[in-house]
């Protein structure tokens, strides 16, 4: 049986056993027939209003009648485009504007997917649970459906809707995916932008708000919402989509579903309806909402140490909030906001190099330092020309597969990817301010101060070959007279022989480069324009400006594989403070771990929508 089946027989389950009293306040009906009788509910403040998931207070029947047609008297009829709000919309646009930001890797093809030497970097991080959140809003419907728990519709009117909700979405996405062909950030197709399974999931939530939202409580919304965006943040996580093709996706989703309730408003008018909407009679603005953000601004980082400086670039944030807030009247209120914004690599600059325009290697980084620990398997500005060209490895001396395998120091090499964003997780407080336009419009501002805590970016090394030899005689000379500027003994190196191959093969994987930083106090503010399209249930656009200083340490560890490759006297070879004696190693290399840091002051700016419920 799949995970939706158990979804729907939980939902039932959950519902038939719901307590009766938590509807007791609920104003009473009439009835005109033998069948209910549905009526409006008004609610004249926030202590008669019931925002736990309840059930009515007569013990729900189980409803299996699919083609059976029924109307509760009483239940208001909706016009054609009656509650269409439209907000799909900006959402589709933001998405289409900032769809040209794409990352500059894609595919992670590792050695045991084709044996290719050199692989692109690719986040590790995968979930399946995404397949099955997208199907939560109507699993969830349909599970209340079957248990009796009368939402707005009746079953033919809610298989129509839902039916041509789907349809129009399916429209959308495959006719916008097969003409934009956007590449997946992972490489395997090109059929991005949309999200399917974003506007999948927010179709869900749109059915599960419309049926059960709307007319029982509004935290259904808040559900159905609430996982539809945890499904496009997923999507994003598991390199599958761009935040372009999640915020379009949702767009898409919501739109559909409104076109399709529109659509069959007109088909139906009157019949099939079962419920009224509720009706919260009060102008109070205290609200709970989820949000789902393009974050702009601060997109580089860069250290410096001892005069060298690197640097990493970053994509636009990705950024998901909780937020509620209490007024004390319709001007002045209190609350909180729980945030949290990915910003994902865009180039990785001085920690890897680049291969033409799109493709990232670490390789690239480590080959110099290659040719350094291994002198004697190189030939400066040689290039294979044979099959293995393509590879970039330049100047190994061998002509053949086999040859490479059998004597190169390094044989395969790549970065894992564990986490190429930098996720801030905010929480913050303040006083909240609400300015009304219009019985419907109002304007909003905010003062916040909170706590901003940070996951770091994670890059893994992998990387295995033949361990090498290096054959030396090393004379120490301390006479007097003869140490070297620092009073240490004077060493020279004799009868240097260059790398030869052991026999033994080697592997390491290593930790090549953390980027984090500290807590650290954050500030925010912003402006909103709230629409009130139901009495208690709003959407609101939104542009937020949070400010914090960040102390950040980045751990750049490129050469970890060195000793690995090497027996214990080659290595001691490769001491940087032994090499500078050496015209082989004038340069110096230097093995171990570097560490950098900075301290920056991080301007965010975030553009969003959100979905309010009105308490």
């Amino acid at each position: 049986m799949s995970i939706r089946h158990y979804l729907s027989i939980l939902a039932v389950a959950l519902t038939v056993q719901a307590h009766a009293e938590n509807y007791g306040d609920e104003s009473p009906r009439t009835s005109e027939t033998t069948e209910t009788k549905t009526e409006q509910v008004y609610l004249s403040d926030l202590s008669n209003l019931r925002l736990g998931l309840t059930v009515p207070s007569a013990s729900p029947k189980m409803d299996f009648d699919f083609f059976k047609q029924k109307t509760n008297p009483g239940v208001k009829a909706y016009k054609f485009m009656d509650d269409l709000t439209f907000v799909g919309i900006p959402l589709f646009a933001a998405g289409w504007a900032v769809k040209g930001d794409k990352a500059m890797f894609r595919v992670n093809q590792k050695a045991e997917d084709g044996g290719k030497k050199n692989t692109q970097l690719l986040t590790d991080f995968k979930t399946g649970i995404d397949d099955y959140t997208q199907f939560f809003g109507p699993a969830m419907v349909v599970g209340l459906k079957l248990g009796g728990y009368e939402g707005r519709s009746d079953w033919p009117r809610l298989l129509a809707s839902a039916g041509a909700s789907y349809a129009i979405m399916a429209g959308f996405v495959n006719g916008i995916k097969y003409s934009a062909k956007e590449m997946r950030p992972d490489g395997s197709t090109a059929n991005s932008w949309p999200s399917g399974h974003t506007a999948t999931a927010f179709v869900g939530a749109s059915l599960l708000h419309k049926e059960y939202g709307l007319t029982r409580s509004p935290w259904w919304s808040v559900a159905g919402y609430g996982v539809a965006t945890a499904t496009g943040v997923m999507r994003v996580l598991n390199n599958r989509h761009w935040i372009s093709d999640v915020m379009s996706g949702a767009g898409i989703g919501i739109m559909s579903t409104e076109l399709g309730y529109a659509f069959c408003d007109l088909l139906f008018k009157e019949k099939g309806l079962l419920r009224n909407d509720l009706v919260l009679d009060s102008t109070n603005p205290s609200f709970f909402s989820i949000s789902m953000g393009l974050g702009l601004g601060s997109k580089d980082l860069e250290f410096e140490d001892q005069g060298e400086k690197v640097g990493i670039k970053f994509r636009a944030a990705t950024v998901v909030d909780a937020e509620g807030a209490y007024f004390f009247n319709k001007y002045i209120g209190v609350g909180g906001r729980l945030r949290v914004r990915a910003q994902s690599a865009k180039d990785f600059g001085d920690f890897a190099g680049s291969v033409g325009a799109e493709d990232l290697y670490v390789w690239e980084s480590l080959q110099p330092h290659y040719e350094k620990a291994f002198p004697g398997d190189y030939e400066s500005g040689k290039i294979l020309q044979n099959e293995f060209t393509y590879l970039g490895k330049v100047g190994y001396m061998g002509e053949t597969e086999s040859e490479w395998n059998n004597n190169a120091p390094v044989t395969n090499s790549y970065g894992i990817v564990k986490s190429d964003h930098i996720t801030e997780f905010t929480g913050s407080v303040g006083i909240y301010l609400n300015l009304p336009l219009s019985s419907h419009f109002s304007l909003g501002t905010k003062a916040l101060i909170g706590r901003s805590i940070t996951q770091e970016l994670d890059i893994d090394g992998y990387a295995e070959g033949n361990k090498k030899d290096i054959a030396y005689t090393m004379t120490l000379d301390n006479r007097q007279g003869h140490q070297d500027a620092s009073g240490d003994p004077h060493i020279s190196l004799d009868n240097l022989q260059y790398p030869n191959n052991t026999g033994e093969k080697w592997t390491d994987e290593w930790e090549y480069l953390t980027i984090g930083a500290k807590s650290s106090t954050s500030f925010g503010t912003g402006l909103s324009l709230t629409y009130r399209y139901e009495s208690n249930f709003s959407w609101r656009l939104f542009c937020d400006y949070d400010y914090t200083r960040k102390n950040y340490t980045a751990t750049y560890d490129p050469f970890h594989f060195v000793q690995k490759g090497m027996t214990s006297g080659a290595a001691y070879l490769t001491d940087a403070a032994l090499m500078t004696s050496t015209a082989d190693y004038a340069d110096g290399l230097g093995v171990e771990a570097r560490e950098y840091r900075t301290r920056k002051n991080m301007n965010y700016v975030t553009l969003g929508l959100s979905f309010l419920v009105n308490l």
